[in-house]
């Protein structure tokens, strides 16, 4: 019996890291439209699906609208390199490999900026109320720590984030 629980403990915490490593340009949108599809013949409204699932989500928290430079602000970049290095690298890799938290590839392709910066500033709250934050927690199991950056401070991280990403 006792063999059996812990199996299924294993089994699932298994799914569950391959889920958070998977290649995110691959999952994100196959599973939001069979998300989105499946929910639709329940509730018959897509964009509350989308909406829940993190999709063009600004998150909960004072960020409603961010202003991107383009190109990538270098020096706000370096910045929030440095902030990253002394903060974030513990937990996040800049692959989309799980580590302690999700890997930061592909994280401005899958969350829009004012999320981005209401996660940082506001992760508390964001992780209480905010369903796309609840479900990053559920695959990650493990609930970010408030680093207490200032607003300036996550704007930079933001850029890093951008920049390694790949946008100009």
């Amino acid at each position: 019996m006792k063999q059996s629980f812990l199996f299924f403990i294993v089994a699932g915490i298994g799914l569950m890291a391959a889920q958070c490593t998977s290649n995110p340009s691959n999952s994100n949108k196959d599973s939001t439209a069979k998300i989105t599809n499946d929910s639709a013949a329940v509730k018959g409204k897509t964009d509350t699906v989308v909406e829940m699932s993190g999709i063009n989500s600004k998150g909960i928290g004072r960020f409603k609208d961010i202003q991107l430079s383009h190109p990538v602000n270098e020096k706000m970049a370096a910045a929030g390199q440095a902030i990253y290095g002394s903060k974030c690298f513990a937990c996040h890799k800049l692959t989309n490999e799980l580590l302690v938290g999700p890997g930061w590839k592909g994280v401005t392709d899958r969350r829009t900026p004012e999320w981005i910066m209401n996660w940082i500033t506001n992760t508390k709250v964001m992780i209480d109320k905010d369903l796309a934050a609840q479900a990053d927690m559920a695959v990650c199991l493990i609930r970010m720590p408030n680093q207490d950056l200032t607003d300036e401070q996550a704007r930079d991280v933001l850029e890093f984030m951008r920049k390694n990403d790949g946008k100009n």
